[in-house]
């Protein structure tokens, strides 16, 4: 893994391409410590992308070979971590796919905010073929793409193209240079106000979570309290 800083926005990259960015535990620790150690003072969007030919092929098939009932659960908690570093950062993170999405890969993706993919980008969750169900942040997968197509993706273990992956709903664009697209995009994000973003963010988790009153009051109390802080700010100036 590494990191690209540029003014307010990080680009981490998955850094294993000669394994098709496969996640291990060392990478999968590594990554989570990278993600949680961002300066979130200065922070306003994050780029999550890999290395090579693909952005990730999953997890690491030598390393799942070796497990057993005692240290399975250890292997998904770090790619949980990894998730759920990801969905607790305050501002909007962005996926940049190409080649390759598969297993753990794609739930690294899910946990983002928004996805662009290359043209040719394939998706899978082959889990069901090695023996074992998708797990953790596979549980994203319904609420992105609906019930019966993340079924389809999670039972069948079978790829999907870009475009399909459009047509449901797993991702938000596909181009023909995801990196140009994501350049874009994150030029987008950019011209919000940054601590509107990170109140949208955090809204539209509660959204995702919270019964429909709970999310309406929420949201209420949250445009009456910006509302007042971008007054006071005006009265400073």
């Amino acid at each position: 893994m590494d990191v690209e800083l540029e003014d307010a926005v990080a680009r981490i990259f998955l850094n294993r391409p000669e394994k098709a960015n496969a996640l291990n535990s060392a990478m999968l620790s590594a990554l989570a410590r990278g993600i949680e150690s961002l300066d979130l003072e200065t922070l306003r969007v994050v780029v999550i992308a890999g290395r090579g030919r693909n952005f990730c092929g999953g997890a690491d098939s030598a390393e799942l070979k070796a497990l057993h009932a005692a240290n399975a659960g250890a292997f998904v908690e770090k790619i949980h971590r990894v998730c759920k570093a990801i969905r607790d950062l305050p501002v909007p993170v962005l996926a940049q796919l190409h080649g390759a999405v598969i297993g753990a890969g794609l739930e690294i993706a899910a946990a983002c905010d928004l996805r662009v993919a290359a043209e040719g980008t394939k998706f899978s969750m082959p889990e069901v073929r090695l023996g074992i169900p998708s797990v953790v942040e596979a549980a994203l997968l319904p609420r992105l793409m609906g019930s019966g197509r993340a079924a389809w993706l999670v039972l069948t273990g079978e790829a999907i193209d870009a475009r399909r992956a459009l047509e449901w709903g797993l991702i938000e664009e596909v181009s023909p240079d995801a990196d140009l697209a994501a350049r874009k995009l994150v030029k987008s994000l950019l011209a919000g106000a940054a601590a509107a973003l990170r109140e949208q963010k955090r809204l539209l988790q509660l959204w995702d979570e919270a019964p429909l009153a709970t999310a309406v009051a929420a949201s209420i109390e949250a445009f009456r309290r910006t509302t007042i802080s971008s007054k006071e700010k005006g009265k400073g100036n």
